[in-house]
């Protein structure tokens, strides 16, 4: 018995009835649901159940109101029949409680599921070491502890699932011991106890695959197909499925008389005593080796970097490989025309040694209107592997099989041109380490299994001029080098593009490369000259689009309605007019087809040549107004997304509320996150505004771009985009003026005159500010009115005309007042300061900067705060009050640099330099003065880098570090009064009497008691 089989102590069996044994005794265990109890136990291997868990496995549903009670009757039971004279506390109880639960601690090889397992693990070791005779007799050993059905006596659902498990385990241990049987060659002996396996379990594939390779083993190949034909029939009838992959695969290998169906040689050592192997072993085929492969590009330029990254990956199976792991398979994606083929063919070409049975090559033709069928593939590889027709099968998954049955143990290079998707591919790819795979899609095949994905970008353009040079002539194009990267930027660096230019260029030799540029200037035609016999850019193209579904053809014609160079996942929700999740799916599945570009997370941009093509599709499919409606989505969502931008920067602004926003947009929390928003949408807000100012029906869109400058106000004082801002807002006002539309002038020349004001033009800007304050009063707008009056005042003062400076700062107070906005008031106190100062009268200039800094601090705003105390430090300076004048320059210091708001961070840096030279603490002053440069010119701000040489200058005088420090003195000074006299500032007259005192020694000062520095 399975229990007495080990002598002493107390035994336990579940590998049939639930039995138990002490010293070789069989102990009564009682009723049945007392054994199931112990059975549970048993199975838990020593972890505590607790008594819900006990009356669920042994009752179920069906358990009675006091089944704990009779639970607990039934573990004391137990405790007593397997340890009736243990002494009360001289070892450990075996059955124990733990908590409200119980755990039966057994030694190690109390119980013959324990025994079981550790035989079938000893046998695992044997079969990984060879050893396969000692495998099969642990494998005997072990399937001998189960006498009948487990857990027989036992009942309740517990017992009844763990009894189907137990089967399950043990038929397949069976199974794994026939494997090794006919690893051993003992197919002769094993024919007959697998013939009776397959009676008791008819729908296990496994024991059927198995009974089929002994018979053909024993050279009975029909009684080998027929068990296949019983199985299929079996399997039909009964589940309604065809046989799995194994066993079809199994059938085919059969059919085709697969050499490798042959038993290995085993070691005499290892063979069966008293087997005679009288069969034949069936003859090898001589397998043709295929080499399918397209000529090499004889003119295959560039690539040479990811070229190697392919060979390598390709090559990570062969046998030099340290470590090969499955089939290499390299999925390579990218825009038609954009290589891939040709890559892949070279790449190819330059790995047929790692591969020397062998290529096989399919144009799968995945972007056409009849792609290749999987099976029709599999057909001509299996015919090109020496397969005779009449004996390849039908169906998809049997070709499969027998496809893989063959590439095993050879080294064979699959390549699979223009695949649709992963469905198409999957039963065409290797199964075998040695053999590998490349794939060519337009799509990115990311559900590949196990596939390293290469993304193809577009050439370098230094490899694209040579790939122009290498079709065109080289001396021709080196003749006209400049001109022919004009052409190879024409054609977006795209290798179909720059072939078919270069090879219409060689068939034209009264052409020149410059003649070409004009030629792909126009966007209207750039196309159509992209062609040349069966050539063209644009079917390319239409290809991959005609593979889109009518959202995804939609949404790829109407991305391309905006100029910007990219366009955010935000930005093109607004322009398909879709919800922020429906835009990403679409967006991400035209990544997938290769028809957009993902530059950033959250970021899409087209290829040029493809949005012309985008485009061209638009005009042929969508109305006017939709083009009209996505541009105006467009519009309203940056707009709506200024706003907010704009009433963090300028808190209690009336221009915020004012804007006329229609639709939704991004939020920020703070005035970092909404600055920096604006600079990474500079690009694409600026393209919108001058597309709106250019399009043919501009009166719907002028006054959305107009307010949407405005709105951009914080990114103007960033410094990043100066000369967008001009470009861009003389744009505007052209077209205002032309529509006669004053609603669109007010607010175009507002933000020129702030422009201009940033430039130091301040003669400029006075007059646009003068203009927009007239039509303030004309039209009774006032979403700058207040605005405009301070920086009326500001420029006025800049010219020193300080009384009527201070006269425009009341006037903008009035209006401030009249309209409850403190934050207005505030501004004007902090501006006006200044004039006060100029004037002379420093205690007025305290008074209104102090006072300014507190309403700015009362209301909460960070941003006027930062710039009240830049005016209050600039006062505080000028009366000798230099340690708090630095306290709060370094505390709108750190905002502004926070806020990436860089003119205020230069501005306040050349603050800072000033105060440290007042107080003679050159070395800082120098540090800063340097900061001051560094941004004025990272930014482009000639004004600001005059005031930062102006300062810098004077701290390096006051070093008084020899004759070196000297001279670099002098030259700041005089390069800031040329950049000063260049722009006509009036600090070039204080600079002029400065130098003219340089050299009799004279401190360096201003003339009229005021600073050089005057923003």
């Amino acid at each position: 018995m399975a229990g007495q089989s080990v002598p002493g102590g107390l035994r336990f069996a579940v590998l049939g009835p639930v039995r138990a044994w002490h010293d070789g005794r069989e102990l009564d265990l009682g009723t049945p649901l007392q054994r199931s109890i112990l059975g549970m136990l048993l199975l838990r291997e020593g972890h505590a159940v607790t008594p819900n868990e006990m009356i669920d496995a042994v009752w179920g549903e069906d358990a009675p109101p006091r089944a704990l009670g009779a639970l607990r009757t039934y573990v004391s039971r137990l405790r007593t029949v397997l340890e009736p004279d243990r002494p009360a506390r001289s070892r450990p109880e075996l059955l124990t409680s733990i908590g409200r639960g119980y755990a039966l601690r057994l030694p190690g090889d109390a119980l013959d599921l324990t025994r079981f397992e550790r035989g079938i693990r000893e046998a695992e070791s044997a079969r990984k070491a060879g050893k396969l005779s000692e495998a099969a007799r642990a494998l005997r050993a072990a399937l001998s502890l189960f006498e009948g059905e487990p857990l027989a006596g036992a009942v309740g659902p517990y017992a009844e699932h763990q009894r189907d498990r137990l089967i399950e385990r043990r038929i397949s241990v069976v199974e794994i011991l026939m494997d090794v049987d006919l690893e051993l060659g003992n197919h002769a002996k094993v024919v007959s106890e697998l013939i009776a396996l397959t009676a008791d379990h008819p729908l296990r594939e496994r024991l059927r695959a198995q009974l089929m390779l002994a018979y053909y083993r024993c050279g009975r190949q029909g009684d080998a197909l027929n068990v296949f034909t019983e199985t299929r029939e079996a399997l039909v009838d009964e589940l309604g499925i065809e046989p799995g992959p194994e066993l079809s695969a199994l059938h085919q290998r059969i059919l085709a008389a697969d050499p490798t169906l042959a038993a290995a040689p085993v070691p005499d050592d290892e063979a069966s005593a008293g087997e005679p192997q009288e069969e034949e072993e069936p003859q090898a085929l001589d397998l043709p080796r295929p080499a399918q492969l397209p000529a090499a590009v004889s003119d295959f330029t560039g690539r040479k970097e990811i070229a190697v990254r392919l060979r390598t990956m390709v090559s990570a199976g062969s046998p030099a490989q340290s470590s090969p792991e499955g089939v290499p398979v390299v999925a390579i994606s990218g825009i038609g025309g954009v290589g891939k083929t040709a890559l892949a063919v070279h790449v190819a070409h330059q790995v047929d040694e790692v591969f020397p049975d062998g290529q096989l090559y399919a144009d799968l033709r995945g972007y056409s209107g009849e792609a290749t069928a999987p099976e029709s593939a599999l057909g001509a590889f299996l015919r090109a592997l020496g397969i005779p027709p009449d004996v390849i099968p039908e169906g998809l998954a049997e070709r499969s099989a027998l496809y893989r049955s063959i590439l095993a143990e050879r080294r064979i290079l699959v390549l699979l041109d223009n695949a649709r998707d992963a469905e198409q591919v999957s039963p065409l790819l290797p199964g075998s380490a040695g053999c590998a795979a490349i794939v060519t899609s337009r799509g990115k095949l990311a559900d590949l299994p196990s596939a390293r994905l290469v993304d193809l970008d577009v050439m370098e353009p230094d490899e694209a001029l040579s790939l122009f040079a290498a079709v065109a002539g080289a001396e021709r194009v080196s003749a006209e080098r400049g001109a022919a990267m004009d052409v190879v930027a024409a054609c977006g660096f795209l290798p179909l593009a720059v072939r078919i230019v270069a090879a219409r260029l060689a068939a034209r030799p009264s052409w020149t490369v410059a003649s070409l540029v004009p030629r792909l200037a126009d966007e209207q035609r750039r196309l159509d000259e992209l062609r040349v016999g069966n050539l063209a850019v644009e079917a390319t193209f239409a290809l991959g689009y005609g593979q889109l579904d009518t959202p995804q053809a939609r949404a790829f014609r109407l991305l391309a309605v905006p100029n910007g160079p990219d366009i955010s996942s935000g930005a093109a929700a607004a322009v398909l007019s879709m919800s922020a999740f429906e835009a990403e799916e679409v967006l991400e599945s035209l990544v997938d087809a290769s028809l957009l570009e993902a530059p950033a997370p959250g970021r899409y941009r087209f290829h040029d040549l493809l949005k012309l093509f985008a485009r061209r599709e638009l005009e042929k499919t969508e109305r006017p107004q939709a083009r009209t409606m996505a541009l105006r989505r467009l519009l309203g969502f940056y707009l709506a997304s200024a706003q907010s931008a704009h009433r963090l920067a300028y808190e209690g602004s009336m221009i915020s509320a004012n804007l006329l926003v229609v639709g939704s947009g991004r939020s920020f929390t703070s005035v970092d996150e909404a600055v920096a928003w604006l600079i990474a949408e500079g690009d694409s807000l600026f393209a919108a505004i001058n597309q709106a100012a250019a399009s043919a029906r501009a009166a719907e869109h002028l006054l959305p771009a107009a307010d949407l400058l405005v709105a951009m106000e914080p990114l103007l004082e960033s410094g990043t985009h100066t000369r967008e801002f001009d470009q861009s807002t003389r744009a505007v006002l052209a077209a205002a003026l032309a529509m006669g539309d004053t609603a669109g002038e007010l607010r175009a020349r507002y933000v020129l005159g702030r422009v201009l004001f940033a430039g130091n033009r301040l003669r400029d800007a006075e007059e646009h500010f003068r203009r927009v304050d007239e039509l303030s009063r004309e039209r009774g707008e006032k979403i700058v009115t207040g605005e405009v009056l301070n920086a009326l005042a500001v420029v006025v003062g800049r010219q020193r005309r300080h009384t009527e400076a201070l006269a425009l700062f009341d006037s903008a107070m009035r209006f401030y007042r009249e309209n409850g906005v403190p934050a207005g008031e505030a501004l004007v106190l902090s501006y006006s300061a200044r004039d006060h100062l100029g004037l002379g009268r420093p205690d007025d200039a305290i008074a209104a900067a102090e006072k300014g800094l507190a309403i700015f601090t009362e209301i909460g705003s960070g941003a006027g705060t930062a710039r009240a105390r830049y005016h209050l430090g600039i006062v505080l300076s000028r009366v000798g009050r230099l340690t708090e004048a630095v306290h709060h320059h370094a505390e709108c210091l750190a905002f502004f640099r926070a806020s990436r708001q860089r003119v205020w961070e230069q501005r306040v840096c050349s603050r800072l330099a000033e105060t440290f030279i007042a107080a003679e603490r050159y070395p800082e002053a120098v540090r800063h003065a340097e900061q001051a440069l560094v941004v004025s010119r990272e930014i482009g701000h000639p004004y600001g880098e005059a005031l930062s040489l102006t300062v810098l200058g004077k701290a390096l005088r006051g070093l008084d570090h020899g004759p070196g420090s000297a001279r670099r003195s002098l030259d700041c000074l005089r390069q800031a009064f040329e950049i000063f006299s260049r722009l006509g500032a009036p600090e070039a007259g204080d600079l002029k009497v400065l130098l003219d005192g340089i050299p009799t020694g004279e401190p360096v000062a201003g003339t009229d008691g005021e600073s050089v520095v005057e923003s």
